[in-house]
């Protein structure tokens, strides 16, 4: 079983929660910061969707190459490559955005922290629904007595 059609899940209800946290967080930036808050906003949602795709995209990407082994170096290599670079790509997005005069930081640290939670809180629901196995290859006792049966 592959966990493509559940990652699209999870990409699907990321964008329709990406889409909430932009128009809540755009009104109550926009009342609170005036057109800044509106900016700063929406900069935290793309934000949190790109990273969200990323991951996405680094376990579908990591899937194929690793030709379905999970356990193999290249799943792992490629999943925590991008780890690593949304980290650094975080850490100099808030490097850079800090200091902005067209930056209001607080509806912008919000924004992403909502989203965050947010897509966390999606990630949970879709696999906990999924009913996806998560062990493979096992061999029960009634298995073995129930194929000995057939066999006779």
């Amino acid at each position: 079983m592959s966990a493509i059609p559940i990652l699209k899940r999870i990409l699907a209800y990321g964008g329709i929660l990406a889409l909430a946290i932009a128009v809540v967080g755009s009104v109550v930036g926009l009342i609170f910061a005036g057109g800044i808050g509106l900016v700063s906003a929406l900069i935290g949602t793309v934000m949190a969707v790109v990273f969200l795709g990323i991951t996405t995209a680094s376990i579908v990407l990591a899937t194929k190459v690793a030709k379905g082994d999970l356990l193999s170096v290249a799943f792992f290599g490629i999943v925590m490559g991008a780890w690593l670079v949304k980290l650094i790509v975080f850490i100099v997005l808030i490097v850079l955005l800090k200091d902005q005069p067209w930056i209001q930081t607080q509806v912008l640290f919000l924004t992403v922290v909502v989203a965050v939670i947010g897509t966390l809180v999606v990630d949970v629901v879709v696999i906990a629904r999924s009913r996806m196995p998560y062990v493979s290859d096992v061999s029960l006792p009634t298995d073995a007595a129930a194929t000995a049966d057939r066999q006779q």
